[in-house]
Parts: C-alpha cells; sequence; structure tokens
C-alpha cells in the first residue's frame, strides 16, 4: 500500500516504512532488550542469551559492522521463506548453514517496548529502519496471509497480500 501525505505543501511517499528519524526511547519503561541481554560475536551474528536463539545482525542484504553496506532486500513472503535456503546452499553465513526465517513469536522476541522508530536495540541490531519484516507464520484464518512485526513500534500484524515486499532477518536455532 503506498501512503501520500501533504506536508507544508511537500508531497512525501512512503512504501512500508517511515522515514528515518532518531530512535525515540522512554526512560521510564524497563528495557525489554537490553544490551546485556545479547553476545555480539563480531562476525555478524548476535545470540540472545534469553533465548538462545542466533540471529544476523544485519537485515538481509545489508552487512558491515554498523549494517551500511549494501541495500535492504524487500522479499515477497514466498521469497523470503526461500532466501534461507539460497543462503545456506551458497555456504551459510559465519560459517553456519541452518538459517532459516523466523516465526512470530521469534521475532517479536527482538522488540525493544520502551523504544520505537525503530522498536529494537539499535546498539546491538545497528542500522534499522522503522519498517515490517516478515516471520514465517502464516495466519490460521486466512490461508493467503502471513505475520510481519513492524519494527516503529513493534506492533504484530498480517498481511492481506502475501506479494507484498517486506524485509527479512535471518535466525538459527530454537523451534
Amino acid at each position: 500500500m503506498k501512503t501520500i501525505l501533504l506536508l507544508c505543501g511537500m508531497i512525501v511517499t512512503s512504501i512500508g516504512s517511515l522515514p528515518l528519524q532518531a530512535q525515540t526511547c522512554n526512560s521510564a519503561i524497563p528495557r525489554s532488550a537490553p544490551g546485556s541481554r545479547y553476545t555480539v560475536h563480531g562476525d555478524g551474528t548476535v545470540t540472545d542469551n534469553k533465548t538462545g536463539l542466533m540471529w544476523k545482525q544485519c537485515e538481509e542484504g545489508l552487512s558491515g559492522a554498523d549494517c551500511a553496506t549494501g541495500t535492504a532486500q524487500s522479499l515477497t513472503w514466498q521469497a523470503a521463506l526461500q532466501r534461507p535456503a539460497t543462503l545456506n546452499a551458497s555456504g551459510g553465513f559465519a560459517g553456519y548453514q541452518d538459517w532459516r526465517l523466523p516465526n512470530l513469536n521469534e521475532l517479536e522476541s527482538l522488540r525493544e517496548v520502551s523504544c520505537s522508530n525503530p522498536s529494537i536495540n539499535t546498539t546491538v541490531f545497528p542500522g534499522v529502519i522503522a519498517s515490517n519484516v516478515w516471520s514465517s507464520s502464516p495466519v490460521a484464518r486466512y490461508s493467503s496471509d502471513a505475520w510481519l512485526v513492524h519494527f516503529y513500534n513493534g506492533n504484530s500484524n498480517f498481511n492481506h497480500d502475501r506479494d507484498g515486499s517486506y524485509r527479512v532477518r535471518l535466525v538459527r536455532g530454537g523451534q
């Protein structure tokens, strides 16, 4: 869906994400995902010590210590489901060949409830913009839908069009 806003006589467009702005955090709300919860391995991976899951530090298409190299990939849900197989078949990432698309609960575990725009720990996961990220979880009631987490405010929602293109973050372990 394309949203067009008219601000001060200027047209601004947005497709699936909000304009870049500084993250806002509320110090009155305890951190749900503090840096101490994670182990950053220095090879582009991060382990969540609470869940035991290992995450790629950057969204797909991005790399580097600050996740600023490359272009974030926006994929359809089917392409997002296939992305781990492609990565694993080409040698994997950081020595691992068992990457997968996270389910909804796993993806929600990254939410930082005290922050928005984006609602994720940006020290541990740099370069994130407030956008929708696919989960592997289909919606039970609607066979053509799948769950997303919107990292502007951390809300979970489902998209009525699996052909929509959204960002991807890969995980390994768990399930």
